[in-house]
This record gives structure tokens, sequence and C-alpha cells, in this order.
């Protein structure tokens, strides 16, 4: 019984374990307009960013998956995109851990 309870445990805790992972110079776009910026995510602009910033944030990965960004996330690209005199081409390093696809940022930077 207290085996299974250690197991059941570490199962709820691995989460918090997780390694953070890191994406380079990859595109953020608002969640509304990310599948229509997928054919080219740099001519999405900063001013449609902040527009569409109630829908929320996320990149766009090299591969063109689309990767929402939590709560916290959301807000520090808010907050990026109004101090940023970028018109287009939105790049961003993020660091954070992945679940599903939503990222738990811990850090976002603009390019």
């Amino acid at each position: 019984m207290k085996r299974l309870v250690l197991i059941a445990a570490c199962a709820l805790l691995l989460p918090t374990f997780a390694a953070a992972q890191d994406w380079s110079n990859v595109s953020i776009v608002d969640t509304q307009c990310s599948a229509k910026a997928k054919a080219n995510p740099d001519a999405h602009t900063r001013e449609c960013g902040l527009m569409c910033a109630k829908s929320g944030f996320g990149i766009l990965d090299q591969s063109g998956n689309f990767l929402r960004f939590d709560a916290k996330g959301n807000q520090e690209a808010t907050q990026l995109l109004k101090n940023s005199t970028k018109k287009d081409h939105l790049r961003v390093n993020v660091t954070g851990t992945a679940e599903g696809s939503t990222i738990h940022v811990q850090s976002i930077s603009m390019l």
C-alpha cells in the first residue's frame, strides 16, 4: 500500500520537475490569427497582435506547430508587444515547459 501511495505521489509531482525547454528565434502570434499566420508568420504585425491580445498568444515553432502560452506567458507577451517598436517580424526566445500544446512560460524575450 505504501508503495502505491509513493508511486501516485511521484506521478503527481513529475510535471513539476519537468525540464525546461527553449524555443529560439520563433514567431510570436496571437491565438486568433495563428492559423492564418502559419503561411507567413513574419508578416503578422504587432498592431494585429495587440488588437487580438484577448485571444492569447503563442509561438509558431520551426515545424509550423502553434503552441499557446499560459496566463503568465500571455501577460508577458502583451507587455513585450506594447513595449516593442517593431511592426512585424516578431521573433522571440521562450523558455518554459510544454504540456500538450501549452507552454508554461518561465521567460520570454523579444529579438
